[in-house]
């Protein structure tokens, strides 16, 4: 077992303009913050209220970045969870105090993103750096509402939501909560997708105190396995690393919270209350029994508090007079926390596979030894040498005669015969396959269905009927396999018809990409057609609106500096004097030349502006365009790949004309998304992601896939209640 450690605690204030400086004060050395309240004169002159406090911490971040979050509090935890400790990591807090964009950021912006996504980040950057181990890494995220557990990635297709309720069970190795899904992620773009679809699925709600305030707790859990690729090692090691974003805490009678989410601020408030009494239980070593049960939070985080892992806990709080309250209690949490002792341990298991490859390579060295013992001990009788020709060619005449039905029994004398009877019997087994191809071969030619170029040539020579079966012709011409039609006479050659012909389809599917493009060339060659039109002249719109919006722009930094002119002008002509005559101002050449020359470009300005107007407006209707001729493409791939390659073969009659199933009916099971051609990926790429830096890429493409299928699905359900409508 490890040596035991106090669990790091640490303070994140919350940036303010109101910050109240005579009532919180920080440490020189960065771990600590006091904090001073006035007396309340109500009470009297003599009164025992307690006016200060100070609070001893691992660390105080104020005005922190998320780089130097990220650094102090969570780079160590997540280290260490590669060489096999567990790490735990929470955010506690009053609501809006900031901690769900401490753990999870702003997903919009890679430089603002929180804990998670650079946990994440840093695990297959560390994966990368660790070529001796074959690392897996799997994902799961769980979200606690009102007492109910429920699984934030069960929107995925695959997955689906579950029959039952989800359980939390405790078993020898831990706690795990049933019906909870975990998947494998191979890649680092796979994993901010995971991320990214459970943020999407998370239940938030406007609040005083935050418009997008968090209203459940969330747990997403990595669980990590890395196995030495040394075949003989044995021992591999596990771990998981728990990101905690708890609910925040908050006052009802500031808050003001009605209907439902006041119900929410009810169930939120008792499960962080009993979270601090199990926190207060774990503190006090006199304590046998903690109280986890209470709550689900509490029972699904027992391995984390006061276990074998590496915990911090990561308190947020406002840095304001009015929240002063709120904040104080958010630092007595703090304080309990730093009392809890926890004892990491490494998560050694054994590989079983392993273990029996090394035992078989011990016996076969036993045996070794046997045989020498053997001979040692004159047990001549004994052998462990591999049978000669003539034993072989015995056994393979008793299973001949066995398989014919002459002999009833084999008789066994020795593990080594049994072994060489089996394997006799495959011989046999493998001698008659051969001599019923050779057979078939000098009766029929035979093509295999995978060799696309024979297929090809025998449909050129008219061989091939139109549901892709091969025509024979009368018996004894020797030519091909099958059955001729009622039309095909004998003697004569079958006339080839001009109409279509299906081909042969393949047993294996060729993978969407590749069928896609075979597609656009084919059946969807019209749609791929109009879509390029379409995308041609949105992308000459956008030319002309961006060409215009600069000369817009130029012409409004030529009208700021003629009215700088102006205005000096006129300056100058108030402190020279001025000249009226008969009741009109006296201007000279210079400012009236600039007088036109503003009125001038303000012309030209609404000019280009109206100009601008319209290409906007163009510009939505080709974009509409280009987006039903995308879905109409995307739609149209569906049906004709699951028609050409996933129905079953004895289903394609139906699909024929007259049949009982039209197109668009068959289901589909997985949805491939039309994703953006090379001139959009280039123009994101140029937009978003270089800018920063090479890291940001997988973060950004998981951004986009997930706001890709979530508008699909969008989509998808509204196309489908208008159709019912």
């Amino acid at each position: 077992m490890g040596t035991r450690k106090k669990v790091h605690a640490f303070v994140r204030v919350k940036p303010t303009d109101d910050f109240a400086h005579e009532m919180i004060r920080y440490g020189d050395d960065k771990r600590s913050i006091d904090i001073h309240l006035k007396k309340d004169i109500r009470r009297g002159v003599v009164n025992n209220q307690q006016i200060d406090w100070s609070f001893k911490l691992d660390g105080v971040l104020h005005d922190a970045s998320q780089d130097l979050v990220y650094e102090t509090v969570a780079k160590d935890v997540v280290s260490q969870a590669l060489n096999g400790y567990n790490g735990t990591i929470m955010c506690y807090g009053q609501t809006g105090a900031g901690k769900t964009y401490t753990m999870t950021g702003a997903t919009e912006n890679y430089k603002h993103r929180g804990i998670l996504p650079r946990a994440l980040q840093q695990v297959f950057r560390m994966i990368e750096e660790r070529p001796t181990h074959a690392i897996t890494v799997r994902v799961s995220y769980l979200e606690i509402y009102n007492e109910s557990l429920f699984d934030l990635l069960s929107t995925l297709p695959y997955v689906g939501p579950s029959v039952t309720p989800m359980t939390i069970v405790e078993n020898p190795q831990g706690v795990f909560i049933k019906g909870l899904s975990v998947h494998l992620t191979s890649q680092e773009e796979d994993a901010f997708s995971l991320l990214f679809e459970g943020e999407t699925n998370r239940i938030i709600a406007s609040h005083t105190m935050n418009k997008n305030s968090s209203r459940s707790h969330c747990i997403f859990t990595i669980y990590l396995e890395a196995h030495s690729r040394t075949l003989s090692e044995e021992k591999y090691i596990t771990s998981k690393i728990n990101l905690v974003d708890l609910a925040g805490s908050e006052r009802l009678g500031k808050s003001g919270s009605e209907g439902r989410v006041l119900k929410e601020a009810t169930y939120i408030n008792k499960s962080l209350s009993f979270l601090e009494q199990a926190i207060i239980a774990l503190g006090d070593q006199k304590r046998d029994h903690i109280p986890f049960r209470q709550c689900k939070l509490t029972h699904a985080l027992k391995d984390s508090l006061g276990g074998n892992c590496n915990m911090v806990l990561m308190t947020n709080i406002y840095g304001e007079a009015a929240q002063l309250e709120e904040t104080l209690s958010s630092l007595r949490f703090a304080s309990r926390m730093k009392l809890v002792t926890t004892e990491p341990a490494i998560n050694e298991k054994y590989d079983a596979e392993r273990m029996v490859k090394n035992l078989e390579k011990e016996l076969a060295l036993l045996k070794q030894e046997l045989a020498i013992h053997d001979s040692l001990t004159n047990r001549t009788f004994v052998t462990y040498e591999a049978m000669d020709e003539i034993q072989i060619a015995e056994i393979n005449s008793q299973v001949r005669r066995y398989l014919e039905g002459t002999l009833d029994e084999i008789d066994i004398i020795n593990l080594r015969q049994i072994k060489e009877v089996f394997n006799q019997f495959r011989v046999v087994l493998s001698q008659q396959e051969q001599e019923v191809e050779s057979t078939l071969r000098r009766k029929y030619t035979l093509i295999d269905r995978n060799d696309f170029a024979a297929i090809s040539a025998v449909q050129k020579a008219g061989l091939v009927d139109v549901d892709g079966h091969l025509v024979g012709e009368p018996e004894g011409q020797n030519f091909g396999l099958g059955v001729a039609p009622f039309s095909t006479k004998p003697g004569k050659k079958a006339k080839s018809k001009k109409t279509f012909k299906e081909p042969l389809r393949p047993d294996t599917p060729p993978s969407k990409p590749v069928a896609f493009e075979e597609f656009k060339n084919e059946r969807g060659s019209e749609i791929n057609r109009i879509f390029k039109e379409n995308k041609s002249i949105l992308n000459e719109r956008r030319k002309r609106a961006s060409e215009t919006t600069q000369r817009i722009n130029a012409i409004k930094r030529e009208i700021d500096v003629t009215k700088e002119a102006l205005d000096f002008q006129k300056s100058l002509r108030e402190k020279q004097g001025e000249y009226e005559n008969k009741g009109l101002m006296i201007i000279d050449e210079e400012e009236f030349l600039l007088i036109l020359k503003l009125k001038d470009l303000k012309k030209q300005y609404r000019s280009e502006y109206q100009d601008l107007r319209d290409l906007r407006a163009e510009i939505q209707y080709c974009q509409h365009l280009v987006d039903q001729c995308r879905h109409r493409l995307l739609m149209e791939f569906d049906i004709w790949y699951n028609e050409s390659f996933v129905i079953p073969e004895d289903m394609q009659m139906a699909l024929k004309p007259g049949g009982s199933i039209r197109p668009g009916m068959v289901p589909v099971n997985r949805i491939v998304s039309l994703g953006e051609d090379d001139q959009d990926k280039f123009s994101q790429l140029q937009q978003r992601v270089l800018p920063e830096g090479p890291d940001s890429i997988s973060f950004y493409n998981a951004k986009v896939k997930t706001e890709q299928k979530h508008n699909y699905l969008k989509t998808m359900m509204g196309l489908q209640q208008a159709h019912r409508k």
